[in-house]
């Protein structure tokens, strides 16, 4: 698989290019009733106040292998933000919880609070920016980015979420449940009950929402791509835009990929990759202009003041 050849590449270019490296914190970083592991990048050289990223990693993957995987280690040397890697501490096949009620819902529990506990830990203790929290995964991590960006409004600043499904839609009874339902694309809602579905998460949340994105494979035979155009309505709803696209953009990133724009302020936008499967390829250069992560002057985007 891809996986494993990039993960090679990337970890050989990671050692070769500073003396940080992937850090695993063993200290009490505060309310993690699920025992997710916290592993940690942080550069050599810090920007003043540092962004936070958060790197999920997929199933039957695990911190290390995410860290390995992708160019964001990399990045955040030359950027000077901090990324965050948590482990999922589920030994079966290393999937995240996204269906108990406890991680689809604000401060009550399971992998997601964790997942916030090691992001206060980190702000607190590197004086990081508070406006300006990210995450993104793939696949499982997707999952649990699309979880921590409907269940912590308040802790995120923005999203990314490469082949996932819709918030609230892999729910069921117990911890890292799996929804064949979902996964096959027969769970779907009006956008009403998907917003719904996400405002549940955070009752009497009333404050903005972040930004968020969305990848997804067309031939995607893992998780149906009836899970993007799910994703599509909800978030859709939950920014309160219509479900027609502002704009349309094709063959980008890539050729046979197309962009899709929503709300007048481009707060969500989705990218349907032609003929991919799950399979999907990162897109890390998007991501990083996504977040504005590679801003350091200072006069970076005001995130938490504007939005939907």
């Amino acid at each position: 698989m891809r996986w494993a050849s990039w993960a090679f590449f990337a970890a050989v270019a990671v050692s070769g290019a500073n003396a940080a490296s992937l850090t695993r914190v063993t200290e009490d970083f505060g309310k993690n009733p699920t025992d997710v592991g916290f592993y940690i990048y942080v550069p050599d050289q810090l920007a003043a106040n540092p962004p936070i990223l958060v790197n999920p990693h997929w199933c039957h993957g695990d911190a290390q292998v995410c860290y390995a995987g992708s160019q964001y280690a990399t990045m955040a040397s030359q950027y000077g933000f901090i990324v965050i890697y948590p482990d999922s501490p589920n030994t079966a096949d290393k999937c995240w919880d996204v269906s108990s009620n406890a991680t689809l819902t604000h401060n009550a529990g399971g992998d997601s609070l964790g997942i916030v506990s090691m992001v206060h830990w980190t702000l607190d203790k590197y004086n990081g920016d508070a406006k300006r929290v990210f995450v993104t995964g793939v696949s499982s991590g997707a999952m649990m980015t699309s979880t921590l960006i409907g269940a912590y409004p308040d802790v995120f600043a923005a999203g990314s979420a490469f082949a996932g499904v819709p918030f609230g839609c892999f729910a069921g009874d117990g911890f890292g449940v799996w929804s064949d339902a979902c996964a096959t694309g027969k769970i779907t809602h009006t956008a009403s009950e998907w917003a719904a579905i996400v405002k549940t998460a955070h009752p009497g949340y009333s404050g903005w929402r972040p930004k968020m994105q969305i990848f997804h494979g067309t031939i995607d035979e893992t998780l149906n791509y009836t899970n993007f155009l799910e994703e599509v309505k909800e978030w859709n709803a939950v920014f309160g835009y219509s479900q027609t696209p502002t704009n349309t953009t094709l063959n980008t990133p890539i050729s046979n990929w197309t962009k899709y724009v929503y709300g007048e302020n481009d707060w969500f936008e989705a990218y349907s990759a032609g003929g991919v499967t799950h399979n999907i390829q990162n897109q890390e250069a998007v991501v990083m202009s996504w977040f504005d992560l590679t801003c350091i002057t200072g006069n970076c985007f005001s995130w938490g003041t504007s939005g939907a």
